[in-house]
């Protein structure tokens, strides 16, 4: 028997309606699928710059562990951000807690009264940087060599750190043997030391070993490194820096060969052109002895100093003296951080073989110049006088930091990467 017409309609009615009904089905789940992705893209993202993401910063800022998680040095431009204030913020240490701080850096020991300076943080813009564990820092470092190897910035940074582990280790668990040249810090639960070797030029020279303070004395032999090197050889965390020692004059004094005949074989140099000759000298020594499957390479940028207070836009000042906040200025450089020797640093570290991490402190610390030590330090290894202390043009110490203070961001920032 045939289908009647009006069977037929209903029936292709009933097909076309049951196709628009799959169509429409598919659509929504892929739509639903589409929303899923973009939603798991964006909890991903490791960027956190709008106000929805406010709370998943302070939750982060309260767990370190998922701090560390989430940094990424490939997404997290460190140098760009600013100083955020927070009065709750206490430092893991204190220069009365911390037995190890030199005079020279214990500015509320000697008097400063304000302690603004403890309670800044750096934020950067595109990222958090996580907060500095102690615990997590030392099982990092176990059975590890950590050396530091630089001038007195590398040393108020190396102070720093340990000043910010020690305090979870027993008494009787640690020890501290400080030399001229070379210092050991024994952390003997983890097996582990935080080291220090003096070497301000990481060449060698006449001027630091022993010490000679007048620059006009200075002879750097800028070709070679092994006397100093060979004491570098089997620590497994090396991290150098070497600045403020070359900005004493626009010109060194350069030699190649042996120091007998110094005073004659010297030669007077662009301090740049000394200066790239000299980290030519370490980059070979690095490509050439250093394995980077079992030693890793830091680079500290120079840490900035603050002389002139015109700089920052405070006529009436001196110098860093009596400065209590931050530069809110971005973008902040003053003549104390030299971008020649910048750019030298880089150019160099491009032709390496052996890849450098390099900590990049310049920008965050030029905004600092109320963290200083200023007159609350020393001079040639005693206290400043009270007559010393009211001459702050010539005798305030605007090169190196407080502590607690700036190097400990420094470390944040060496924890991050660990």
């Amino acid at each position: 028997m045939g289908w009647t017409k009006s069977t037929r309609r209903k029936l292709s009615l009933l097909i076309i309606t049951a196709i628009v009904l799959t169509f429409l089905a598919f659509i929504f789940l892929l739509y639903t699928e589409r929303i899923t992705t973009i939603s798991r893209f964006k909890l991903n993202c490791p960027k956190r710059n709008s106000a929805d993401d406010r709370s998943l910063e302070s939750d982060s800022i309260d767990n370190p562990g998922d701090d560390i998680l989430d940094f990424d040095p490939d997404e997290c431009s460190v140098n760009h951000g600013k100083w955020i204030f927070n009065s709750s913020i206490k430092p893991l240490y204190t220069d009365r807690t911390c037995p190890y701080i030199d005079k020279q850096y214990s500015c509320i020991k000697n008097g400063r009264n304000d302690s603004y300076y403890l309670h800044w943080e750096w934020k950067p813009d595109d990222c958090m940087l996580p907060r500095f564990d102690p615990e997590i820092a030392l099982r990092k470092l176990q059975g590890k060599r950590l050396m530091f190897v630089g001038d007195s910035l590398q040393r108020n940074q190396w102070i720093s750190f340990i000043c910010l582990v020690e305090s979870v280790i027993p008494k009787d668990k640690k020890s501290m043997k400080q030399g001229r040249v070379h210092s050991v810090f024994k952390a003997k639960e983890y097996d582990a030391t935080i080291e220090f070797y003096w070497a301000p030029f990481l060449v060698e020279s006449n001027t630091d070993i022993p010490i000679k303070s007048d620059p006009k004395q200075r002879i750097i032999k800028v070709d070679s490194i092994s006397q100093r090197a060979k004491n570098w050889l089997g620590a497994d965390i090396l991290v150098f820096n070497t600045y403020v020692w070359w900005m004493s004059g626009l010109k060194t004094k350069a030699l190649w060969g042996e120091f007998e005949n110094g005073e004659e074989g010297y030669e007077e140099l662009e301090t740049a052109v000394s200066y790239r000759v000299a980290l030519r000298t370490w980059a070979n020594w690095i490509d050439s002895t250093i394995d980077p499957s079992k030693t890793k390479v830091f680079f500290t940028t120079m840490s900035p100093s603050h002389q002139k207070n015109k700089e920052w836009g405070n006529v009436n000042g001196i110098r860093c003296f009596n400065e209590t906040r931050p530069v809110t200025n971005k973008g902040h450089w003053g003549t104390g951080s030299n971008k020649e020797m910048m750019n030298v640093v880089a150019s160099v570290m491009r032709r390496m073989k052996v890849p450098i991490t390099v900590l990049n402190v310049t920008q965050l610390s030029e905004y600092r110049i109320d963290a200083h030590t200023s007159i609350y330090g020393e001079l040639q290894g005693k206290l400043l006088t009270n007559e010393q202390r009211a001459d702050p043009l010539h005798f305030a110490d605007c090169i190196h930091w407080c502590l607690p203070g700036v190097p400990d961001t420094w470390n944040q920032l060496l924890f991050a990467y660990l």
